[in-house]
């Protein structure tokens, strides 16, 4: 019985319930006289007032209508100038609302229903329900007037409306003329009043940027072009290129031409370049534009129509040709005071450790000597000395040619090349030291000078074209290292130019039956670094003829892998183009088809941030498969390249790439670290340094090599004392171990880069430009550390060098208007995000004052701490020219 009862009682609770609830509305009244009570007399008043004047509206004679209509309107527009809460003469229309809108539609159409709607527009911001889209309606049919009258908040609400009324009318193909002219005004009122973002994204949503141009002026465009810019990062194509564009039309209205010229070069548009140099008729700064190209590393010819002189089009190419890289370097390490040669003993700081590994290390082996070779070249990279290769030979003991000989075959080819390392940059005496070794009889020694040659000119260009000289008749002989040191050479030195001259001798190599399987690797790679980004028809038909041509155990091999890339890399960056090359990917052999696919799309989307590749790439990532395939290595590299463009999107990376080293395959792991090392190149953050540490001691040994490699990588060029303990620890740790120890002797020899003055990142100009020539270096070696054993532990060990493409002074020199090294104070800080914020807030945080020439980390920012010059360039990085304030007057 007691079960029947219990949904009664449920029942009688709910009824007690109800009336229990009652009680409070059966006397409205007092609860009203009650409010009416805490209202102060001036309330009271302005509240009866307004239901005075909702009466008289309502009245027939029009003259009461409109007397009634225009003291509601003052009202109304003196209270909505602040925005804190609800305007009162809001709240208590409330209550109206309804009465007036009825009366709205029995109006004969007047200037007097006109005078209503804009009422009900600005009361429909309170009132009407959503997605409505009342305040609009009324508002449309209202006045003409100035709609900014009514307040900062209306406006806002309307754009708002505006932007789901546009989406409305475009999918029903409607007229929306109207909607364009209110656009007008709203744009034009938050352009008066420093509210510039919501300008911007009120045209994005209406597909009309154009508009932007009329609006802006002297004092708001900068911040409205700012705005934009970092918009384009999250929008899809092709609007990010359009909103590009619009930003690089108002900064040459505004002859704001170095950040004109930094939108050019990011949508890589050399008519756009040409257009800057053309406007501008300053020659100093069009020498600083110079110097901008040359640290993005394009190949650029300049003409008599952007600089008519002759002397000063020749010192201009001089600079875009970078040949003046050295000598800052070097003026920096003095100033630094690091000239000091270091030895690979100083970086490996034995003494640190206890007395098991120094007992092993004292064996000279091989293996050791390759390492302490590459050590070496990259710690002295560009100093032009160092304490093995260019020791003046003695006549007794020649120990010059002593070092050369401690390498075994192949090892030799890189202890050449690291000559050319030592030299960087420094052409003229770089050339004079590797002449030597062009007479030697022994093969791997001439392949190694070759590739110096090619390392001495990277990034270097130069009217005689002293590396295409000398290399280009080795690319025959008959010995394949020879051959590779020729082809590798020629792609670090002209990487970006593509150079017809250079393919017309490297093309045929690709097609050609008796060639080895590494001869022809290389010459695509090479060919793709010539080309990169460049979308060149004819290498692209050669490689994918190449790729066809390979037998079934050819396919197998790794440095098969270098076909596919570099295909990629022509196409690197590009986006959509390379679609067409993606479809003829398919038709590979299946082993090599999807590593293809991967390695195209990878390329093609790097630094573009786009989300849709990188779920692509994700769902590539998880499927799990057998031991055969090796598509998802470079399915994992590409989602760090992809994301890499900016922080949000590393950040997010970062997270999935630690999903994976906890569900993925093993093929997957072993990408992973090198994932993490791109993400974060030259920029030691502690999380992703302590994920590295960890997976260095994995079990499996492809996972502790990447790793260790990839700690290395982020750590590139700063000394970081951390990642340096880290890896003597690890020395210690896998002292017995051969290839992993010689894997942390390269990790220690990129972290100590330059002695700390070379970064290794492919962003500058505060992260903004990303250099495809470095990306093309750093990609390749990650690629080659796919499969570390047969190429990095193999004999193709000089594939390191690749990196010396991304390797750039982490630098920022003043000259003075003579391009001669001017010493003035500035701040470095960590950088500040200032996009659309008020007023004008702080741009570095945490600064100290150095003077120049100053190193700068990952994520800092410089600027001036003087009035008494001006720089041409907005972005304190790499060569800035100052010229002088004529305003300064000395305190």
């Amino acid at each position: 019985m007691a079960p029947t009862q219990d949904p009664n009682s449920v029942g009688g609770g709910a009824k007690q319930d109800e009336a229990s609830l009652k009680v409070p509305s059966k006397d409205p009244k007092k609860k009203d006289e009650k409010k009416e009570e805490d209202l102060s007399e001036e309330d009271l008043e302005l509240k009866q007032n307004l239901e005075l004047y909702v009466e008289r509206v309502q009245d027939p004679n029009p003259e009461l209508q409109k007397a009634a209509l225009e003291s509601m309107r003052q009202e109304i527009r003196a209270s909505t100038s602040s925005m804190t809460s609800v305007p009162k003469p809001l709240k208590f229309l409330r209550p109206h609302y309804g009465t007036l809108k009825a009366f709205h539609v029995t109006m004969a159409d007047s200037d007097l229903k006109k005078y209503l709607s804009d009422i009900l527009s600005v009361l429909a911001l309170t009132m009407s329900a959503e997605g409505e889209r009342e305040s609009l309606g009324y508002r449309l049919i209202g006045t003409e007037g100035d709609i900014g009258s009514w307040g900062h908040e209306y406006v806002r609400n309307l754009a708002g409306e505006i932007a789901q009324e546009y989406t409305k009318r475009q999918s029903e193909e409607a007229p929306i003329d109207d909607l364009m002219e209110l656009v007008q005004q709203i744009v034009a009122f938050h352009m008066k009043h420093n509210a510039e973002t919501e300008a911007v994204d009120l045209l994005m949503d209406v597909e009309d940027l154009d508009l932007l141009l009329e609006h802006v002026d002297k004092t708001n465009f900068k911040r409205t072009c700012n705005y934009l810019t970092s918009a384009a990062k999250y929008l899809p194509g092709p609007d990010d290129m359009l909103v590009l564009d619009i930003s690089y039309m108002i900064y040459m209205k505004f002859e704001e031409y170095p950040n004109a010229l930094q939108i050019a070069l990011f949508l890589d548009n050399t008519q756009y370049v040409k257009q800057v140099f053309t406007s501008c008729a300053d020659l100093l700064r069009k020498k600083q534009f110079c110097y901008m190209i040359a640290r993005h590393g394009i190949t650029f010819d300049l003409d008599d129509e952007m600089v008519a002189d002759d002397d000063d089009r020749e010192a201009l190419q001089d600079i875009v040709n970078n040949t003046k890289l050295s000598e800052g370097y070097l003026t920096l390490a003095r100033d630094i005071e690091v000239m000091e040669a270091k030895t690979p003993e100083d970086i490996y700081k034995a003494h640190l450790l206890d007395g098991r590994a120094s007992s092993g290390a004292s064996v000279d082996s091989a293996r050791q000597n390759l390492a302490a070779t590459f050590v070496n070249a990259f710690v002295n990279a560009g100093f032009g000395q160092d304490k093995l290769m260019t020791v003046p030979s003695d006549s007794t003991t020649g120990s010059s040619g002593n070092w050369l000989f401690k390498n075994k075959e192949h090892g030799k080819t890189s202890a050449a090349a690291s000559l050319g390392m030592i030299q960087l940059w420094d052409v003229d005496s770089g050339l004079s030291q590797l002449d030597k070794y062009f007479h030697s009889n022994d093969n791997p020694i001439i392949a190694g000078a070759l590739l110096g040659v090619g390392i001495v000119n990277c990034g270097i260009k130069n009217d005689c074209d002293p590396a295409l000289a000398l290399l280009g008749d080795y690319i025959d002989k008959e010995d394949s290292s020879v051959r590779i040191g020729a082809i590798m050479g020629l792609g670090i030195s002209y990487a970006g130019s593509q150079n017809d001259q250079i393919r017309s001798k490297l093309s045929p190599i690709l097609n050609d039956a008796k060639a080895p399987l590494d001869v022809i690797a290389f010459a695509s790679l090479s060919l793709g670094m010539i080309y990169v980004g460049s979308c060149n028809e004819e290498v692209a038909q050669s490689i994918i003829f190449a790729l066809m041509d390979r037998s079934e155990a050819e396919l197998g091999d790794a440095l098969t892998r270098f076909l596919p890339l570099g295909l990629g890399l022509l196409y690197l960056g590009k986006q959509e183009s390379v679609e067409a090359t993606a479809e003829v990917s398919k038709t590979f052999n299946e082993k090599i088809r999807k590593y293809c696919d991967m390695t195209l799309l990878s390329c093609a989307y790097a630094g573009t941030g786009n989300v849709l590749k990188v779920q692509d790439l994700l769902a590539q990532c998880g499927e799990h498969l057998e031991k055969g395939d090796i598509h998802q290595g470079p399915a994992v590299l590409g989602l760090a390249m992809v994301a890499m463009s900016e922080e949000l999107g590393i950040d997010m990376e970062i997270r999935s790439l630690e999903r994976m080293l906890q569900y993925g395959e093993q093929n997957i792991r072993r990408a992973v670290p090198l994932a993490l090392g791109l993400l974060c190149i030259s920029n030691p953050k502690v999380t992703v340094m302590d994920t590295l540490s960890r997976l260095s001691h994995d079990t499996d040994s492809e996972v502790a090599m990447a790793a260790i490699i990839s700690l290395g990588l982020i750590g590139a060029g700063t000394n970081n004392a951390r990642i340096a303990g880290m890896l003597r620890n690890l020395s210690s740790y896998y002292y017995k171990d051969a290839s992993l120890l010689f894997c942390v002797r390269i990790a220690q020899g990129l972290v100590h880069m330059g002695k700390g003055l070379l970064t290794l990142s492919p962003f500058h100009s505060e992260r903004f430009l990303l250099s495809p020539t470095a990306l093309a270096g750093i990609v390749t070696l990650l690629h080659a550390c796919l499969d570390m054993k047969p190429i990095i532990l193999g004999k193709y060990h000089y594939v390191l060098y690749f990196l010396v493409l991304a390797m750039q002074p982490r630098m920022m020199l003043t000259v003075d208007e003579n391009l001669k090294p001017l010493s003035v104070p500035v701040r470095v800080g960590q950088a500040v995000d200032v996009v659309g914020q008020a007023g004008r807030p702080k741009t570095i945080t945490g600064f100290q004052t150095h003077s120049t020439p100053v190193l700068l980390a990952a994520g800092e920012r410089a600027e001036l701490a003087t009035d008494k010059y001006i720089p041409l360039s907005p972005i304190l990085e790499g060569f800035i020219i100052l010229k002088e304030n004529p305003d300064y007057r000395e305190e």
